[in-house]
């Protein structure tokens, strides 16, 4: 085989065979198979007992790969450890709707299908009332997303129903006595130099509500509720959690709730690693660890 790719130009490939316990390995199968699709024509029609097993049905594996291969990117992502992901799940199913998975002029009818039933899983997968509750309030909780994926028609609801409710559950908030220096220092700070300009910045937090101290509890949590949602929106490469941590001493209250949903992950990919990580502990030849063991040896294999 390695002659034939050598021959024709084509890379040094293995096959690959599909695993029932990793996603994407059967588009990766596929997608290899079609880079080699000459070696294998070559290799096995040179040989008469083989030569009925060249495969004729390329046309079907070209549109299978064609709708399944951009999504592995996606899947992929989310599956990753390395930030808050849930999130992620709205705007990916956005732009699954509008575009990877809409039918176009050259596909072929089993590629446009084969779409077609990915989304109609989707929106059977998320068309439960409480995921889909729970995927509005981690995108609102996200700095880089808030109103942008929740359904129109549901922004009020997801603000003033849920948000709101679940923060005047929380602890209320503890104002902090200023300890100024002396008079003069603060008359300083308090004049803006002259001949300053004013920054666009100024301007938002002018428009930006202020709590009244007059304010029922309820007031406050909407009005700084609201000065969330009119803060600039975080670079989409932002880890939100990052983002909570440096604006914690404006949004106390906030903050605490984006760390409930924001730490949710998106898919079981997480805890599966865990799984397998503690098969590979846990072996035959090991089977008297005592627990506190494994937990010690699970937590240094995925954190070293």
């Amino acid at each position: 085989m390695g002659e034939v790719q050598a021959e024709l130009g084509l890379p040094p490939h293995q096959l690959i065979t599909e695993s029932p316990t990793r996603w994407g390995s059967r588009q990766k199968m596929i997608e290899r198979f079609l880079e080699q699709e000459k070696t294998i024509a070559c290799v096995l029609g040179a040989d008469k007992k083989s030569r009925h097993l060249v495969p004729t049905w390329q046309e079907v594996l070209e549109s299978i790969n064609k709708a399944v291969k951009p999504l592995q990117d996606f899947t992929d992502a989310l599956s990753w450890e390395g930030y808050v992901s849930v999130s992620y799940i709205k705007p990916v199913l956005h732009l699954f709707k509008t575009s990877l998975l809409q039918p176009e002029e050259e596909d072929t009818e089993l590629t446009k299908t084969i779409k077609k039933n990915i989304l109609l899983y989707l929106e059977n997968k998320y068309s439960n009332p409480v995921t889909d509750e729970l995927l509005d309030m981690s995108s609102l909780m996200d700095p880089r997303f808030r109103t942008t994926y929740i359904d129109p028609g549901k922004v009020e609801q997801v603000k003033n129903k849920r948000a709101v409710t679940e923060l005047l559950s929380l602890p209320a908030e503890k104002s902090t006595p200023q300890q100024p220096g002396p008079a003069v220092q603060v008359r300083q700070e308090a004049q803006p130099p002259p001949n300053k300009k004013m920054t666009l910045a100024s301007f938002i937090k002018k428009s930006m509500p202020v709590p009244s101290p007059h304010q029922s509890e309820g007031g406050k949590v909407e009005t700084k509720l609201a000065t969330y949602l009119l803060t600039p929106e975080a670079d989409p490469d932002t880890d939100p959690l990052e983002w909570w941590k440096r604006h914690e001493p404006n949004f106390p209250r906030l903050s605490n709730l984006a760390k409930k949903y924001l730490s949710v992950p998106a898919t079981s990919v997480p805890s599966e690693r865990v799984f397998s990580v503690g098969g590979g502990i846990v072996t035959c030849n090991r089977a008297c660890l005592k627990p506190e063991v494994v937990d010690r040896l699970v937590f240094l294999a995925k954190n070293l």
